[in-house]
C-alpha cells in the first residue's frame, strides 16, 4: 500500500472568478496544481487555459504556486482507442490498466511526499468528474489519502464522496450476502461513468476508428 507525506487533493476551477480559485488553494495551502484536464483550454472561463492558469500561480502575493500538465496520462478524453468501450464511451478500467496512467500516478505519490497537491478538473462537483470516479478511485487503491476541495471550500473525503454516490444509487454501503463495499463502489461508478463518462463518436468512413473533440 501506498502513503503519502501529505494528502492528495482535487478541484474543480468550475465558474469561480480568478480570485474565488486562489483562495481555495491558499486555503487548504497547495504547492502545486496539477492539470488532468485532456483539453487545458475553457470555453467560458478563458482565466483557467493553460498559459493563463500558469501565470496567475506564478504571481504574487499568492504565488508561486507551480503549475503541472499531465492530461495527456490522466486526463478522461484518452487517445488511445482501446480506452473506450463500443459505444464509443471512455473506459475507466481500461485506462486505469494502461502504463502511462500507471507512471503518471507513481509520479503524482511520490510527488505528494513532499508538497501538498491538488489536481484540477473543470467540473465543480466531484461525482460528475473522471478526477474522482478514475483518478481519486486509483489512488485510494493505492493507500494514498485522498479528499476534494468542494465550490464551498470544505473539504470532503473520497470515503464521504463514494458514500454520496452509493446513495445516489440506493445501494447497500456495507454490501450485501453477495457483494463487498468494493463490489457495491465499483457498480456504483460503472453507473455514474454511462451517465458522465465522455463518449466519443464513430468516425463515419472509418468504423473501427473513433473521432474525439478536445
Amino acid at each position: 500500500m501506498a502513503s503519502t507525506q501529505y494528502p492528495i487533493f482535487t478541484i474543480g476551477h468550475s465558474n469561480h472568478t480568478s480570485e474565488a480559485f486562489l483562495h481555495l488553494l491558499m486555503r487548504h495551502n497547495i504547492d502545486e496544481v496539477v492539470d488532468v484536464r485532456s483539453s487545458p483550454y475553457s470555453r467560458y472561463a478563458s482565466q483557467f487555459n493553460k498559459e493563463a492558469l500558469a501565470r496567475l500561480l506564478s504571481e504574487p502575493p499568492h504565488g508561486p504556486i507551480d503549475y503541472a500538465y499531465s492530461g495527456q496520462d490522466l486526463g478522461g478524453r484518452p487517445s488511445d482507442p482501446t480506452c473506450y468501450h463500443p459505444d464509443g464511451r471512455v473506459n475507466y478500467d481500461r485506462l486505469a490498466d494502461t502504463d502511462a496512467f500507471d507512471v503518471a500516478l507513481r509520479r503524482l505519490v511520490h510527488n505528494a511526499d513532499e508538497r501538498r497537491i491538488a489536481l484540477m478538473c473543470s467540473e465543480k462537483e466531484p461525482l460528475t468528474c473522471h478526477r474522482a470516479l478514475l483518478i481519486a478511485r486509483a489512488l485510494t487503491e493505492r493507500g494514498v489519502d485522498v479528499r476534494h476541495i468542494l465550490a464551498d471550500g470544505s473539504l470532503e473525503p473520497h470515503i464521504e464522496t463514494m458514500d454520496r454516490l452509493i446513495d445516489l444509487f440506493k445501494l447497500p454501503h456495507h454490501g450485501d450476502m453477495f457483494r463487498s463495499r468494493d463490489d457495491v463502489i465499483s457498480d456504483a461508478i460503472g453507473r455514474q461513468a454511462k451517465k458522465v463518462a465522455f463518449v466519443g463518436r464513430r468516425a463515419s468512413s472509418q468504423p473501427d476508428q473513433w473521432e474525439h473533440t478536445f
